[in-house]
């Protein structure tokens, strides 16, 4: 192989590699970290979708939060509540599978009693959940939408 060739073949290679891992980051977070990134006060809409990879109703609305991220006023959190284990075998697959693009974490926290109820006290900490606001208004939803519904929902925002 002639050294341009070889030189080429580096830069491909460093390039796939960047590329993976950089698709394959997943935060895990506790909830004292999670807080902060479900109280944002900037002038955004924010949308936190409380989800797994297990739960079918949850995946099926993923696109909406897709769509609705790709609206600059809108920033939209995946918090997944897959099991730490499943990481690199269920929640990074999924993510590159279906080309997320909003931030996703993984929320890894055993006191689920004490979160769930910092959430929202009327959280019986069924999937999907969703939190919705903006420095006027903030709402909770333990449900899944149609695109239709979350879209209007949205939109009063």
């Amino acid at each position: 192989m002639t050294s341009k060739i070889k030189k080429i073949l580096f830069f491909f290679i460093l390039i796939n590699y960047i590329s993976f891992s950089q698709s394959a980051e997943v935060k895990t977070v506790n909830y004292d970290e999670l807080k902060p990134l479900i109280n944002k006060g900037g002038e955004k809409t924010y949308i936190v979708n409380f989800w797994a990879t297990w739960c079918a109703p949850c995946i099926k609305e993923i696109p909406y939060y897709e769509e609705l991220n790709k609206n600059p006023k809108i920033d939209v959190l995946l918090v997944s509540l897959d099991f730490p284990n499943h990481i690199y075998s269920r929640l990074i697959p999924f993510i590159k599978k279906n080309k997320i693009r909003s931030e996703v974490i993984l929320l890894n926290d055993s006191n689920e009693n004490y979160f769930i109820n910092e959430i929202n006290p009327d959280w019986s900490g069924a999937l999907p959940a969703t939190i919705i606001y903006n420095r006027k208004k903030r709402v909770f939803f333990e449900k899944s939408f149609t695109k239709y519904e979350l879209f209007k929902l949205v939109k009063n925002f």
